[in-house]
């Protein structure tokens, strides 16, 4: 594939991602809104943490094949359609066999991440992990082909879920199971979706030869999601260990909130970014203009948004959540201003590392990562809600150093560079910053503070 083919089928893709979260983004805060003030902060932790399990094990099941398929080189379309079969086969007996090991753990499990008594509850939500194993070979064949008006179907399919299924179920229910239930049909949507719109489907071929060959690639991606879920889910568990399913809920529902938000540019843009990268691989020319390409183009958005959300984070979180998040106003501000400067200078750093075929390097700098931010947070914890969230939002400072330092001495991409390339858009959005501030300080009637 030229580059001018691979340019003209990103520029396809990310309009049909890009329309999937707009549309995903003028429905979901809706549906959250409803939902958020049917069930109590408790509830949401309680599901929180019964995710923790499911996104661990779900992790293993795809083991990095998804990665595999979109970066790897195959020499032909029947080389192509072999390695998807061993990883879908691989992908599928593997989630069987560990749903077993939850569904007979189900009690100790459930115990550990803070939610005692909840078994049965955790093994019937953990039905969904067979059913990504048909979507997540799918959404990875797709994203090779740069097919997105597929996934684009499947988005705004399980975007409606909620709102016709979620919603209608806490109205009935008012506790987790409408959560829980919900969750479940928007994975068998999903998976349906994809796999009657994709032009592959699986077939009986396995070969441990291949399985053995993937294995070796993959190795250091499962690493790399091992340490991505860590980050991820290690402050859940945390905060389930030291404070109440409260706390655990407005812990999580907090940085759900912002990161819904945010990923109205991350989800239409890091896929294909990285399969696009992944093209471009050996022409490292294009392959630098095009991530400082994508990265100013992320700014742009990202940049204003997350300073907005975090002068109006009072405002944001009585609309999407209502008044009874009131500990939460401030974590949604702070989580949103990091998340900014994490997205454009962090994010877009792991997709180099990736398509380049090194995740040892994404390895490397989510461990280095992980040392910080563990102890921090069991100490934080200890300390109370309030220290724990300054300390899990502000130690993003240290993720974004370690990952331009990586870029700049493995990858030869200046930090300095990146700043040049954003830094209209950068003294921009610190003169609406200063802007909105004169403004509140000015006035404090509706028109500025709204509350």
């Amino acid at each position: 594939m030229d580059n001018k083919t691979v340019n003209q089928k990103m520029a396809s893709s990310v309009k049909w991602s890009g329309l999937a979260e707009i549309f995903a983004k003028l429905i979901q805060p809706i549906s959250n809104m409803f939902l958020a003030r049917l069930l109590s902060p408790e509830a949401f932790g309680v599901v929180a943490t019964i995710n923790i399990i499911i996104s661990f094990a779900d992790m293993f099941t795809d083991a990095g094949f998804q990665k595999y398929v979109i970066q790897h080189e195959f020499k032909n379309e029947k080389e192509l359609e072999k390695g998807l079969n061993v990883a879908f086969w691989s992908n599928f007996v593997l989630s069987v066999v560990l749903w077993g090991l939850i569904f007979i753990f189900r009690n100790p499990l459930a115990k550990l991440v803070g939610n005692p008594g909840l078994g049965n509850v955790l093994s019937i939500a953990c039905v969904i992990l067979p059913v990504t194993s048909f979507s997540s070979l799918q959404s990875g064949y797709l994203k090779r082909k740069f097919n997105f008006k597929v996934i684009f179907k499947a988005r705004i399919s399980t975007v409606l879920v909620p709102v016709f299924v979620t919603v209608p179920l806490a109205f009935i229910m008012r506790n987790y199971w409408a959560l829980i239930i919900g969750t479940v049909v928007v994975n068998i949507v999903n998976a349906m979706v994809l796999t009657f719109s994709s032009e592959w489907n699986p077939q009986f071929y396995f070969s441990f030869n291949l399985l053995k060959e993937m294995l070796s690639f993959s190795f250091w991606t499962l690493i790399e999601q091992f340490f991505i879920w860590l980050t991820a889910y290690i402050g859940t568990f945390i905060v389930g260990q030291y404070l109440t399913a409260y706390y655990v809920g407005i812990y999580k529902t907090s940085m759900t909130t912002v990161n819904q938000i945010m990923n109205l540019i991350t989800s239409s843009t890091l896929p294909v970014l990285f399969a696009g990268l992944s093209r471009l691989q050996n022409n490292r020319e294009e392959f630098v203009n095009m991530f400082y390409k994508f990265q100013k183009i992320i700014a742009l958005f990202v940049l204003p948004m997350s300073v907005g959300i975090f002068l109006y984070r009072k405002l944001v979180t009585y609309i999407l959540l209502g008044n009874q998040w009131n500990e939460a106003i401030d974590f949604i501000g702070l989580w949103a201003l990091m998340s900014g400067l994490t997205i454009v200078f962090g994010y877009y750093s792991s997709e180099v590392y990736r398509a380049l075929g090194k995740p040892k390097l994404s390895v490397l700098s989510q461990g280095l990562h992980l040392i910080v931010l563990i102890p921090l947070l069991i100490y934080s914890a200890q300390k109370g809600y309030a220290t724990l969230y300054v300390a899990r939002s502000l130690v993003r400072f240290q993720a974004i150093f370690v990952d331009l330092l990586i870029l700049w001495i493995a990858v030869k991409i200046s930090p300095i560079k990146m700043i040049k390339n954003m830094y209209r858009y950068i003294i921009a959005t610190l003169g609406m910053a200063v802007v909105s501030i004169l403004f509140q300080k000015v006035s404090e009637n509706i028109i500025w503070s709204f509350f």
